[in-house]
């Protein structure tokens, strides 16, 4: 795979998100030459439709123009299916997180959300190519909608998924839970550990969420970890252009 790489990826991106992280995407567009990743949600929590936010998606529309990718990241955010029935469901649906949108969705819903966002995207002439659900939770009926969807990946915390098939390709990612102090301070500890494991892996996936942002020490944190790649010669690029490159070099071996 030649050189080795690094994404630098934003979750749950929508207007409400994005006071949190713009002093971020600025401080690292100074540094010059990192494109970014975005998982836009074209709904956030029912609360934020794209659509009556014309400012952001200005700000959308320049970050393509820069060169950086947006990826569809489902289309509310939130769990908004019927109560759980099971141990199981209700511990993932109410404890795990109550975000986890298509973990519930039989295909038929799965596929109307899909198009639903996929539409979004085509209305206002962004290039769609990769799909992430929130919380990287998919019911069966969700990825047999992806399947023939069209789109070319998905991905969860480990890999990303070429489609239709969903062959995987490990991609190391490092996250972080920041509610809590303690929570930041374990979150440091697994990502150092994962960085000396994944010293050799050809893609290493920095995945950011907006509360990273609201604390000093998880906000320096992925700024120095990306200098420090940076500095370690990993080439920064979006996830399509890395899976392209590996297609690429994938037909030729």
């Amino acid at each position: 795979m030649g050189e080795a790489a690094l994404t630098l990826v934003l979750h749950d991106v929508a207007a409400e998100t994005w006071p949190d992280y713009q002093p971020f995407v600025e401080a690292v567009d100074a540094i010059g030459g990192v494109p970014i990743t975005w998982l836009v949600v074209p709904d956030f929590h029912q609360r934020n439709p794209l659509e009556q936010q014309p400012d952001f998606r200005r700000v959308l529309d320049e970050r393509v123009q820069r060169g950086d990718e947006l990826v569809l990241h489902g289309c509310y955010h939130a769990d908004l299916e019927s109560a759980p029935k099971t141990p199981k469901d209700w511990f993932m649906r109410r404890v795990y997180t109550h975000e986890g949108e298509f973990y519930g969705l039989d295909e038929q819903s799965a596929d109307e959300r899909l198009e639903r966002g996929m539409d979004l995207f085509r209305r206002h002439r962004w290039p769609l190519h990769g799909f992430v659900a929130p919380a990287w939770l998919m019911s069966e009926g969700t990825r047999r909608a992806l399947a023939r969807s069209g789109l070319v990946y998905t991905s969860d915390p480990g890999h990303l998924y070429l489609l239709p098939d969903f062959s995987a390709i490990t991609a190391p990612g490092l996250v972080w839970s920041a509610r809590s102090p303690w929570r930041r301070g374990v979150s440091w500890l697994v990502s150092e550990r994962q960085l000396r494991q994944s010293r050799s892996a050809p893609l290493l996936r920095l995945g950011l969420h907006p509360v990273d942002m609201r604390h000093e020490f998880s906000r320096r944190y992925w700024f120095d970890v990306l200098e420090r790649l940076l500095e370690d010669g990993r080439r920064p690029m979006t996830k399509i252009d890395w899976l392209r490159q590996y297609r690429s070099m994938s037909a030729v071996a």
